[in-house]
């Protein structure tokens, strides 16, 4: 088989089964859908050749013309990746909270990177929506995605990832898990499922520090919520447009530590690179096991691989600095008392109420 391009070949990602680390804990049986196998190593290759695709369509977006998308650092690879096949400008605005492998990717391919900072308001010009938006305004013949509001961003993985699914589960799907950040892969993949079979429960993950499963529970945009937080690629600090509400049958958060664990634990066990928010993903399979029975068949979304958290969760000196491991490299006991005294000494002042919730490791 041959493909006209790298682009021809993103999509079509394989499901697989995750015996190792559920051996003995997980009933069910789980598959992970592993999106480093695109080209560009993330689920977002499907969103950025369906976003550009579609403007190209519309004639918003002309030949000469420039790509513009605040990004975590994923989308902003896969938009680089498919402006330099196609010959756009891309020019991206990036939290300050991206480590230098995605900063270094998106420069390989071409891309302009300006980075933001991570914990101003939304509004705030500084903020890395503000900054693309003015962007739009100054570069002539660009356009700025949007990609928490542009609902091609859903329908990327509507005509893709939940027709794979389905089709690679023979419909036997039960249970589907994945992380909720700009809410694209989460909604279009649950949408085309629940038209399939409305009883497949779709399970959001949320990070401790984002809005979104509060306003999920509630309907109310609570700003309590907000604070500073390390895992990327999940969680917001405001309410994009694709994340569908009505679809999700549960939500549950996780913490920066287990999501790091669980990502390393997925490397050492079942020979899976993937990143950090796949560590997410993975944490809440273990928290939702009570619920799950061995007929049960759980598909777990892989968002990107683990080469772009290299100097993060796969550093063991990083690892230390964050109180992740010990000084001696082993994963720190959240019940021990020299544990609980750190996480209160950083907390106590500002995160107060989410002491607790930071112990968690179910």
């Amino acid at each position: 088989m041959h493909h006209e391009n790298v682009v021809a070949t993103i999509g079509n990602t394989p499901l697989i089964k995750l015996s190792n680390i559920t051996q003995g804990i997980i009933p069910a049986q789980v598959y992970a859908k592993v999106e480093a196998f695109n080209p560009g190593q993330s689920a977002k290759d499907r969103v950025a050749r369906y976003m550009i695709e579609q403007a190209e369509i519309k004639g918003i977006l002309k030949p000469g013309g420039t790509v513009i998308e605040a990004t975590s650092g994923n989308t902003g690879y896969s938009l680089a990746m498919v402006s330099a096949l196609k010959g756009y400008r891309c020019v991206l605005t990036v939290t300050s909270k991206a480590g230098q492998e995605k900063l270094s990717l998106l420069r390989s391919l071409g891309a302009e990177v300006v980075i933001c900072p991570a914990d101003v308001e939304p509004e705030d010009p500084r903020s890395y929506y503000s900054r693309a938006e003015q962007l739009e305004k100054d570069i002539p013949n660009s356009v700025y995605l949007r990609q928490n509001w542009n609902k091609n961003n859903q329908l990327a993985h509507y005509h893709s990832t939940g027709p794979e699914i389905w089709e690679q589960t023979e419909g036997k799907i039960t249970h589907y898990i994945c992380c909720a950040g700009t809410g694209g892969t989460l909604s279009g993949t649950a949408q085309y499922l629940k038209e399939m079979n409305p009883d497949i429960k779709i399970v959001g993950v949320d990070a401790y520090g984002s809005v979104l499963k509060k306003y999920w529970e509630t309907g109310v945009f609570d700003k309590n919520e907000i604070y500073s937080y390390k895992v990327e690629g999940l969680g917001k600090t405001i309410i994009p447009d694709n994340v569908d509400f009505d679809v999700i049958d549960d939500f549950i958060k996780v913490t920066d530590r287990n999501s790091a664990l669980r990502a390393r634990a997925l490397a050492r066990k079942e020979g899976l690179m993937v990143g950090y928010s796949s560590g997410s993903a993975m944490d809440a399979v273990f928290k939702l096991r009570h619920q799950l029975k061995p007929s049960d068949v759980v598909v777990v979304l892989f968002p990107d691989h683990g080469s772009r958290y290299l100097g993060k969760i796969f550093n063991d000196e990083w690892m230390k600095q964050q109180g992740f491991l010990s000084p001696q490299g082993e994963d720190v006991n959240p019940y021990s008392y020299h544990h609980m005294k750190r996480v209160y000494r950083v907390y106590r002042r500002k995160y107060g109420r989410y002491i607790r919730k930071t112990l968690l490791l179910e």
